[in-house]
C-alpha cells in the first residue's frame, strides 16, 4: 500500500482568479513509474516543478460530489470565459484509408496497443468529463469503426449521465453493416467523410478502393433515420473544387448537410496555401450556381457557417479554420488515443490525463490536469502560415 497523505488547502492563482485547491498526495511518482512509463512525463513535469510545495498536517477524503466544488465548476472553464462542453475522443490512431491530407505516404509511426486507452479508460475519462460539464462526445480517430469494441463503447458512453450528444466522424468505409447497431447503443448523430464523387479520385486521395461503400453508407444514415446526415469534404484546388456544385447538389432530395472544410496544414500533409480554397471563394461558386442560397443563424459555439437553399432538403456549410477562425466560441477539448490531451487542434501542447482509476488521487490529478491545460487556451490559434511551421502531430494522431 502506499502511503497516502493530505495537504493544506493551496490557492493556484492561473491569471484570472484563485482556485481553492484540496490536494491528496501520494507517493505517486515512483508508483505510476512502476506501473506504466507515460506517466513518468507527467509527474516529472508537473507535480515535481509546477506545483506550489504543501505540507502535511492531516488525513482528508475526497470530496463525495466533485460537482460541488469550485474546482469541478470551474475546470471547463478557460481564460476567456468559454465553457468548454463538447469532447472529442479518438479512440484508434489506426485507418483502414490513407488520406493524403491525413498522413505523408510513408505513413506514420502509430502509439504501441498497450499504451492506449482501453474501453475502460475511455469510459472512465468520459464520466470524468461528463461530470464536470460536458454535454457532447463526438468519437473520432485514426477510423473509430475498425475498433472492435465500438458498440460497447457507444453503449456505455451513452448511458453516461448528462451527456446529451453521442457523434461519430468516421470515413464511411465499414460503417454502413455497423451503423443500426450503433444506433442501437446510442449513437446519436454521424459525420462521414467524403472528398470526391469520383470512384478514380477517391482512390488516388486516400491510395485505398472504397468509394461505393462510402456511398452506401451515407445512404444508410439516411435509412436509419440520421438528419441531417453531415458529409465533410476538404476542398483542395486542383484536386475536387471542381466538384463544389455537384456535392451542393447531394442536399437537394436528401437530408444532407455537405460541410467544406478549408484545407489545413499537420505535420506530412504537404500543406500549400495554393491548395488552399478560401470559404469566400467557395461561397461565390455555390451563390452564383444556387441563387436561393441563404444563410442561417448560427450557434455561438458553431464551427461552420451555415446556409439552407430554397428547395432543398438538406444544407450546406462551410468550416473556415484557416481565413476566418471560429476561436472566440470554441468549447471543444480533445482526449487522443494514447491518453494525451489537447485544448486546441493546432496547438503543439498536450498533456496526459489517463491516469488509473484504481488510486485515490485520480480525480484530483484529472482535475489539475484539465485546469491547468484549460486555462493556459489561448484566445485564438496563430495564422495558417504560422500553423504551417509549428511542430504538431499527424492528423491521424489527433483524430479528426
Amino acid at each position: 500500500m502506499m502511503r497516502r497523505y493530505a495537504s493544506k488547502f493551496i490557492n493556484w492563482h492561473l491569471g484570472l482568479k484563485n482556485f481553492s485547491f484540496s490536494m491528496v498526495g501520494c507517493e505517486a511518482e515512483s508508483y505510476y513509474a512502476s506501473r506504466n512509463s507515460k506517466y513518468q512525463g507527467f509527474f516529472s513535469g508537473h507535480l515535481s516543478g509546477s506545483l506550489p510545495k504543501a505540507y502535511a498536517t492531516y488525513c482528508a477524503k475526497l470530496p463525495e460530489d466533485p460537482q460541488s466544488t469550485n474546482l469541478a465548476s470551474d475546470m471547463l472553464i478557460d481564460s476567456f470565459g468559454r465553457m468548454h462542453t463538447y469532447l472529442r475522443i479518438s479512440l484508434t490512431e489506426r485507418c483502414n484509408l490513407r488520406c493524403q491530407y491525413c498522413m505523408p505516404a510513408e505513413g506514420v509511426e502509430l502509439t504501441p496497443s498497450p499504451q492506449l486507452l482501453s474501453q475502460d479508460e475511455i469510459v472512465h475519462l468520459a464520466n470524468l468529463f461528463v461530470s464536470s460539464g460536458v454535454d457532447k462526445i463526438r468519437l473520432t480517430g485514426g477510423e473509430p469503426t475498425i475498433r472492435k469494441d465500438i458498440e460497447d463503447i457507444c453503449l456505455q458512453l451513452s448511458n453516461l449521465k448528462g451527456l446529451k450528444t453521442l457523434a461519430m466522424t468516421t470515413n464511411g468505409i465499414t460503417l454502413a453493416r455497423k451503423l443500426p447497431k450503433l444506433k442501437e447503443c446510442g449513437l446519436t448523430s454521424v459525420n462521414i467523410s467524403l472528398d470526391t464523387l469520383v470512384p478514380a479520385k477517391f482512390e488516388f486521395l486516400t491510395r485505398r478502393k472504397g468509394h461505393e461503400r462510402v456511398m452506401d453508407s451515407i445512404n444508410a444514415a439516411i435509412d436509419c433515420g440520421y438528419n441531417p446526415v453531415k458529409v465533410n469534404c476538404v476542398v483542395m484546388r486542383g484536386f475536387n473544387d471542381d466538384e463544389i456544385c455537384d456535392f451542393v447538389e447531394l442536399t437537394q432530395n436528401k437530408p444532407i448537410n455537405v460541410r467544406f472544410i478549408e484545407f489545413m496544414p499537420f505535420d506530412g500533409n504537404v500543406w500549400n496555401v495554393k491548395k488552399l480554397v478560401p470559404y469566400m471563394e467557395m461561397l461565390d461558386r455555390v451563390g452564383k450556381q444556387f441563387p436561393g442560397l441563404k444563410r442561417l443563424q448560427d450557434h455561438p459555439a458553431d464551427t461552420a457557417k451555415n446556409f439552407r437553399i430554397d428547395g432543398h432538403l438538406g444544407m450546406v456549410s462551410f468550416i473556415t479554420s484557416m481565413t476566418e477562425h471560429f476561436c472566440a466560441g470554441c468549447n471543444r477539448l480533445r482526449l487522443l488515443a494514447d491518453g494525451n490531451f489537447k485544448v486546441c487542434l493546432f496547438g503543439p501542447s498536450e498533456v496526459t490525463i489517463s491516469f488509473p482509476a484504481i488510486v485515490i488521487i485520480d480525480q484530483l490529478l484529472f482535475n489539475f490536469s484539465c485546469l491547468l491545460q484549460v486555462k493556459r487556451k489561448k484566445a485564438s490559434h496563430a495564422g495558417m502560415f504560422d500553423i504551417a511551421k509549428t511542430a504538431n502531430r499527424p492528423m491521424i494522431h489527433i483524430g479528426g
